[in-house]
């Protein structure tokens, strides 16, 4: 059963033979997303490149099974502009992206033209195809001019990015109101930006939990950059549901907003020292070592989001509570280096995450 009487879920109902296009669906996000939407029945288009990691989920999960996958680069408009053609899509969802921030400092053109030009070809591609009803540009917490003040961004704060990757996220929220306002008046469109996401399959370099997995499992020792910078972790499951509520709202209802922060309530925004304790003593074994000093390009220290427009207008509201979701996480990684299939443990996930019931 996929409705629960407690929290608002994406409508099986709605989404059963809709037909979804799907950028980067060979990543961790959008390969949980491709599992997701056919979950619910929908058919899914997926456009992206070859996944960059050995293992990733994409494979491990046998996404390409499961969806109609086309291995392409975003950055070919012609490539991009035929795919959707054939596609004929109902509702689209751009997660392709260099998503990395240490990445973008090694290489901020490939960053730019992935982010950026990747996200104007689809646009562009956007407007001449009739059958879409909205489209949900992924963005990041990242797109605000972060001061460090205490205060948690909404979404009417002023755009920023000191980082390459942070810049070319701003960069795209400025591009599709643009959009937006001048040529996909006919479409619902809204840009969604997350806090930092955890869950079972990210391989990621640079990223805490697919680093700490990486280092335990070897017996090697964590060495944790930053352990007080605090970020808005959640369970790589709560910003996708929420992807699919505002699509299906934007499909439906006029004068919704232009973009949605989608993040955990306050408590949840804590140290990146307080999560990786947490998930040592979850995987049972490991030893991280804190730095004293900061080191490497510059990353923020405090970033903290306010999800209250989408609890307001999307019905959105956060179920897997930090503990949960890093508790998840790690029961995950442990099942799978186990030999557990990803696919049945992803499954598991999204089984209990759509029937889960409030505390």
């Amino acid at each position: 059963m996929l409705v629960s009487s407690i929290f608002v879920n994406p409508d099986p109902q709605f989404w059963r033979g809709r037909r979804v296009a799907l950028t980067g669906h060979t990543g961790f996000k959008g390969s949980w997303m491709a599992l997701l939407l056919t979950r619910l029945g929908a058919q899914v288009y997926g456009y992206a490149l070859a996944p960059n990691t050995e293992p990733n989920l994409y494979t491990s999960a046998q996404v390409a099974q499961q969806v109609d996958s086309q291995i392409d680069d975003i950055r070919d408009v012609d490539s991009l502009k035929s795919w959707l053609q054939r596609v004929n899509p109902e509702f689209v969802f751009h997660f392709a992206a260099q998503a990395l921030v240490r990445q973008s400092y090694l290489d901020p053109v490939a960053t730019m033209t992935s982010n950026f030009v990747g996200t104007l070809n689809l646009l562009e591609a956007a407007r001449a195809q009739a059958s879409i009803r909205s489209m949900v540009i992924v963005t990041t917490d990242k797109v605000y001019k972060n001061n460090e003040t205490g205060r948690a961004y909404q979404e009417n704060d002023s755009l920023g990015g000191h980082d390459p990757y942070s810049a070319s996220k701003a960069a795209c929220e400025i591009l599709v109101s643009s959009y937006k306002q001048c040529f996909l008046q006919h479409i619902g469109v809204a840009t969604a930006r997350a806090g930092n996401v955890i869950g079972g399959g990210d391989w990621s370099a640079d990223r805490l939990i697919p680093d700490a997995v990486r280092a335990w499992q070897r017996n090697q020792v964590l060495d944790i950059r930053r352990p007080d910078a605090i970020r808005p972790w959640q369970h790589v499951l709560e910003p996708l549901c929420g992807y699919l509520l505002l699509a299906q709202k934007l499909a439906t209802q006029n004068g919704l907003n232009d973009a949605y922060n989608f993040g955990p309530d306050p408590a949840d925004a804590v140290t990146v020292r307080t999560v990786i304790e947490h998930a040592q003593r979850v995987f049972g074994s490991g030893t991280s070592r804190f730095a004293d000093q900061i080191e490497g390009p510059h990353e923020a220290g405090l970033l903290q989001l306010d999800n209250g427009l989408a609890r307001q207008q999307l019905g959105v509201q956060a179920r897997w509570h930090l503990s949960e979701a890093v508790t998840r996480s790690m029961h995950w990684y442990k099942s799978y280096l186990a030999g557990a299939n990803a696919d049945a443990l992803c499954a598991a996930d999204i089984e209990a995450y759509l029937n889960c019931e409030m505390a």
